[in-house]
């Protein structure tokens, strides 16, 4: 089978650049703003799960963003050592000036480590971005997404702008974790959206690794012009999710990719 699109991947590792293809609907970026660092102040901090939380920041010059762009974060010690991650952005692209990250506490990851364990209310870091347009969704299409752990959090940034802007436009998101207690924004979760829980789950729902069963709902009646699929998740998830909707029926070329790990 046909290797289904890969995009750039934000991860507590090492970076890696993508391969690029070109892809229908693609947004352009403005690499001038996306090389420019500016400064963020930590504003606020938000327990999502007992592994994961949010955290605000002001960034007043802050350009604004598209849902499902990301940003570079750079920490700098008192001794001048750098460490910069890549990190999507959580928020929808409706509040000038400031930005949110929801971050998993890595085991051994050095600069989520430092957001879970020393981050402090007014601390500040540098960012820079958005960076790319290949994942963003411009809330002019209908939009399929599939998520994973804190795969979802670029595509709840979707999410919050379908729901910011009143769209009108089918959106559509499936979002897989291993127990209730694990589900990243749980509070926030409507209609649109249908959860998978692979180890413990509530009274008289199934549990299980994602499967076209899921997706045979979702994807039943498409809506006129078809779905545009968004898929973030670690390397097995994205690969998995990815097979199973052109299984389904879903054309290649209008899967996007973002994958971690």
């Amino acid at each position: 089978m046909t290797e289904p699109i890969l995009a750039e991947a934000p991860t507590e590792a090492s970076f890696v650049p993508p391969t690029r293809f070109a892809v229908p609907g693609r947004i352009a970026v403005s690499n001038r703003a996306a090389a420019l660092w500016q400064t963020a102040t930590l504003t606020d901090i938000r327990r999502e799960t007992p592994a994961a939380a949010t955290f605000r920041f002001a960034v007043p010059a802050w350009a604004g963003h598209l849902p499902g762009q990301h940003l570079m974060l750079r920490l700098t010690a008192p001794d001048g050592y750098t460490a910069q991650r890549h990190y999507s952005i959580a928020s929808a692209p409706d509040e000038p000036g400031h930005v949110e990250l929801t971050l998993d506490h890595v085991e051994g990851g050095e600069v989520s480590g430092w957001f879970h364990t020393e981050a402090r209310i007014g601390d500040r870091v540098q960012v820079r971005g958005p960076l790319s347009g290949f994942f963003a969704w411009p809330g002019d299409r209908p939009a399929l997404l599939v998520g994973a752990g804190s795969g979802v959090v670029p595509l709840m940034s979707m999410v919050r702008h379908h729901r910011a802007r009143g769209l009108g436009v089918p959106l559509r998101l499936l979002v897989s974790a291993r127990s209730p207690e694990e589900l990243i924004y749980a509070r926030e979760y409507g209609a649109e959206t249908t959860p998978v829980f692979t180890r413990s789950a509530p009274d008289g729902v199934p549990v299980g690794r994602l499967t076209a069963a899921h997706l045979a709902p979702l994807m039943a009646e498409p809506p006129v012009g078809g779905w545009e699929a968004y898929v973030c998740g670690s390397n097995a998830f994205a690969e998995h999710a990815s097979r199973l909707l052109v299984a389904a029926g879903q054309p290649v070329d209008r899967i996007r990719i973002e994958r971690f790990g």
